[in-house]
């Protein structure tokens, strides 16, 4: 299949990767994109542009063909968002686009731009043809394999991500896959769990989310990452259907109500008991919001129908643009503050 008709049928979901023609490489957020555009965040930056970027890179590079790439020390930073829209909008102002449902320029690439696009699901077919693979690859192919028969979900449902997806990985890297699905989602997470409690596998957790989340952990030598996608008739908003206004900001605790959207990204946790803890999130009761949805990927799957979790983010009122619709909702990962987070209580 040539890469226009690859590019003409594409369906961008969340964490596929895309080069651009100017050698950027973003991936994409989330399941909603304006008509003829991809809504995504930037992951690597050529070496020529570096300079471009004043935000602190890792002193790792990696290299996509004959181009060099750095990589932001933090990629999800409110502060560094607003660093790559500024950098964008003086040098390469094609890549930012002003969203008229949020009132706000988001950094989003015009699909004439993007000269390759890499889906995970694609990416591990091909692993699976390759005839020959290197020892990461083929580690890689021996964890999916594994996961796949431990939760009995078919390898046609999982994908492989990052660096491997991209062939431009090293002795350093991680495996990355993806699942598809959020009922496989729940079954890898269980057989995971299993595999970890018979000594085959392990968690690590470096921090409290990690060990909320469980989705990091060792094969072997090597750490493995494991994250949902939805499948297509789980993505059920299309871009432009809904107004979204900012209110304020507000902090509180909830019980998780529903958390069948929570592995995604954006993950959304619906949600009931909303407790202010200061006098400025106190809402009128049409106001509470009904869910909590994080733009920010680690703030995915930390908490279960019925656990409680604190909550720092920016009420959203939320309206459908053909009318009659209206609810509330809080938003973390704004890219307008750095106090917004989600924690397991």
């Amino acid at each position: 299949m040539s890469l226009t008709a690859t590019l003409k049928n594409w369906l961008p979901m969340d964490g596929d990767t895309f080069a651009t023609n100017e050698g950027f490489i973003l991936n994409v957020f989330g399941y909603e994109h304006p008509e003829k555009r991809v809504i995504a965040f930037l992951k690597y930056i050529p070496s020529k542009f570096k300079e471009l970027f004043s935000v602190r890179l890792l002193d790792r590079t990696w290299h996509y063909g004959r181009i060099e790439l750095f990589r932001a020390e933090k990629l999800y930073t409110a502060k560094n968002y607003q660093t790559f829209l500024k950098v964008f909008r003086k040098n390469f102002p094609d890549y930012v686009y002003h969203c008229p449902f949020r009132n706000k320029d988001v950094i989003s690439a015009p699909l004439a731009k993007i000269s390759r696009v890499y889906v995970p699901k694609e990416r591990l077919q091909r692993l699976l043809r390759m005839k020959r693979l290197d020892k990461l690859q083929r580690m890689t192919l021996d964890f999916v394999d594994l996961v796949s028969n431990a939760s009995n979900v078919a390898l046609e449902d999982f994908g492989v991500h990052g660096s491997i997806a991209l062939n431009m990985h090293s002795q350093k890297s991680d495996i990355d896959i993806v699942v598809y699905g959020s009922r496989n989602f729940r079954k890898v997470e269980e057989a995971i769990n299993k595999l970890v409690g018979e000594g085959t596998l392990s968690y690590v957790f470096n921090n409290r989310l990690d060990a909320a989340r469980r989705f990091k952990g060792r094969f072997r030598d090597k750490i493995f990452m494991y994250n949902a996608v939805r499948k297509p008739e789980e993505v059920t908003t299309k871009y432009g259907e809904y107004y979204y206004m900012p209110i304020a900001p507000v902090k509180f605790q909830c019980k998780v109500r529903d958390d069948g959207e929570a592995m995604f990204r954006p993950a959304i946790y619906k949600i009931e008991d909303y407790t202010p803890l200061n006098q400025n999130s106190s809402l009128s009761k049409e106001m509470v919001p009904e869910a909590v949805v994080s733009m920010i990927g680690c703030y995915r799957n930390i908490a279960k129908n019925g656990q409680k979790i604190e909550v720092a983010g920016m009420l959203e009122r939320v309206e459908k643009v053909s009318g009659g619709e209206v609810f509330y909702q809080v938003v973390v990962g704004t890219a307008g503050s750095e106090e917004e987070y989600i924690w397991p209580v």
